[in-house]
């Protein structure tokens, strides 16, 4: 059998108090988890979304998908400005800007700067000139204002964070009075049989697919597993709510491979 945190396994959303947290299901000090996940992300930069379609089956479009249709954003003249966090290829904002109206803006912030590379380049063919901007930065310290943004988003993203309470509440900062955050990430199967599918195929699929596919499965060992060690739904709605957020609730995709959090700033 696949290893599988069971139901009263830690909250890993939080570090320990002993200054160790977890990278995958390895022990780390905290001040090298930023390190090794900025690596894994540099060797998967330039392949990042063919593996995300050859990972999801081409689901993660729709997941995308979802998350901006769940945001809704105006589709009129009134400004509105969205945060991206760790979203440097540009997904998540370049769906946005397609659906939202003129005097809507995306700013794209990731801590890794090939991944902005990505998308900076991508951007170039698109037409959204002077609406879109790129920004290098830690999602628990964003380089941004107190009530900066109109939104924010972070698309698998939140569960590589060192303290994800941390990042939560920096959210929940640079958020107007009345924001929405939103949060996909993958999440905890909720139908009986297809979770052991699922973990069987993760962990043996899905690295051996990275090694083909870049030459290296191990990054991907440690995507397998950094899911594995972020916080059930229910609880992870807690957290939103402990970071300041209000009315917040959730949706499962796909039978809870992933799903989607939203909150809001009251």
């Amino acid at each position: 059998m696949v290893p599988r945190m069971n139901a009263d396994a830690k909250n890993e959303g939080t570090a320990p108090e002993n200054g160790e947290t977890h990278f995958g299901f390895r022990t780390v000090r905290e001040n090298e988890k930023a390190g090794l996940v900025h690596n894994v992300f540099e060797q998967v930069a330039s392949r990042y979304d063919l593996m995300n379609d050859l990972m999801s089956g081409g689901l993660h479009r729709a997941w995308k998908q979802a998350m901006i249709d769940w945001l809704n954003p105006p589709r009129g003249e009134r400004p509105f400005h969205l945060i991206d966090v760790a979203g440097g290829t540009g997904d998540i904002a370049f769906r946005f800007l397609e659906r939202a109206g003129p005097n809507a803006q995306v700013t794209v912030c990731d801590i890794n700067s090939h991944m902005l590379g990505v998308g900076q380049t991508r951007a170039e063919a698109k037409a959204f000139e002077g609406r879109v901007e790129f920004a290098c930065g830690d999602a628990e310290t964003l380089p941004f204002p107190d009530r900066s943004f109109d939104a924010y988003t972070i698309a698998f993203g939140i569960r590589n964070v060192t303290h994800v309470d941390r990042a939560l509440k920096d959210a929940y900062r640079v958020l107007k009075p009345g924001g929405r955050f939103l949060c996909l990430e993958f999440s905890h199967v909720a139908v009986p049989l297809i979770d052991e599918v699922y973990d069987k195929y993760s962990f043996s699929a899905i690295p051996a697919m990275g090694k083909w596919v870049t030459g290296d499965g191990a990054p991907y060992q440690y995507l397998v597993e950094s899911i594995r060690r972020f916080p059930p739904q229910e609880d992870f709605k807690r957290m939103i709510a402990q970071a300041g957020f209000g009315n917040v609730s959730y949706r499962n995709l796909t039978g809870g491979v992933a799903a989607l959090h939203s909150g809001w700033r009251l």
